[in-house]
């Protein structure tokens, strides 16, 4: 395995209420290897988000990164300052948000927001060179020129996505961070999104993190597969390992809420609901809905631990 471009080492963001603090993520470690595509799996509000955020200094009030280190490339991103932060941001880091539709201006061209971007990072670019580049950058997202020239009203939902992913690459970054890209597309358009990302990912030579909570595409998606759950990790391992041999019971009880050939009309959940970030249940934060919680479940929480090479796990049945 590569040498990691991201460095995550004990990431917490707490948001500050006045009843207390919501532990959204809370104790965050794993490494992203380089020109990997590394996936970020899980159920809404485990966290997925609040940390692909952390990763581009993206946190706002009450919320707060309390601890750790990001390292991008040997740079602690928690530790610089805005400034050099607002020069990472697109140059070296990138983010496909989940909703186009809200990330794009609906007052400006779309050739002006991809120059935007590119205009504040490289000063030195001419007009003729930005309008090379915006036509560069739509090309490799598969959109016609006159694209550029376009509202994002104009165009259609996967149009507006490809437009953000236009945007995402248009400084060539080592890590791009998709948050659920295609979460608002259609089946048919989100495969083409999907196929569009992976393809300029291998051009580009780039690392992605790809973010959802649907086991299927990561499946055809992505090389490693960390699986979320509250706020922490429950597991980390090649996608191909995870879904041969899932360890956590959480990842069992996600895989087999899959669809089935042959079992028509059958759908099968993970009973119970997520704990509360506020006031989570002590010991293990699964065990309320674990079928194999056993008593120190209830008691201590499990050791995030590598049982064997590249395979990291959060449980008490793989405590030595």
């Amino acid at each position: 395995m590569s040498a990691p471009i991201l460095k995550v080492n004990d990431v917490r963001v707490y948001y500050h209420t006045e009843a207390g603090a919501v532990k959204a993520v809370d104790g965050v470690t794993l490494d992203v290897p380089r020109g990997m595509k590394m996936g970020l799996v899980g159920e809404s509000g485990c966290g997925k988000s609040t940390l692909a955020m952390a990763f581009m200094r993206l946190i706002k009030p009450p919320g707060r990164i309390e601890t750790g280190q990001i390292e991008l490339d040997g740079t602690d991103l928690v530790a610089i300052s805005e400034e050099h932060m607002r020069r990472v941001r697109l140059n070296e880091i990138s983010l496909i948000p989940q909703g186009a539709m809200n990330s794009l201006s609906p007052v400006a061209r779309v050739r002006k927001q991809i120059i935007d971007g590119i205009r504040d990072h490289d000063g030195r670019m001419t007009q003729a060179e930005l309008n090379d580049r915006v036509e560069e950058v739509l090309e490799a997202v598969d959109l016609r020129p006159e694209v550029a020239d376009m509202f994002p009203h104009e165009l259609s939902g996967g149009m507006k996505q490809r437009v953000c992913v236009a945007i995402a690459i248009s400084l060539r970054p080592k890590v791009i961070i998709a948050d659920e890209p295609t979460s608002a597309l259609d089946v048919v358009v989100q495969r083409q999104v999907m196929e569009t990302i992976q393809r300029l990912q291998q051009e580009l030579g780039i690392s992605m993190i790809l973010i959802g909570h649907d086991m299927g595409l990561m499946a055809q998606s992505v090389e490693r597969l960390a699986v979320m759950y509250s706020g922490r990790l429950a597991e980390l391992a090649d996608v191909d390992a995870i879904f041969e041999e899932p360890l956590h019971p959480y990842t069992q009880l996600l895989i087999s809420t899959l669809p089935v050939l042959g079992a028509r009309g059958v759908f099968r959940g993970i009973p119970g609901i997520t704990p509360s970030l506020l006031t989570p249940p002590p010991g293990c934060l699964f065990h309320p809905r674990c079928p194999e919680a056993q008593e120190i479940c209830q008691q201590k929480v499990p050791a995030w631990q590598e049982i064997r090479p590249g395979r990291w796990v959060a449980c008490h049945k793989y405590e030595v």
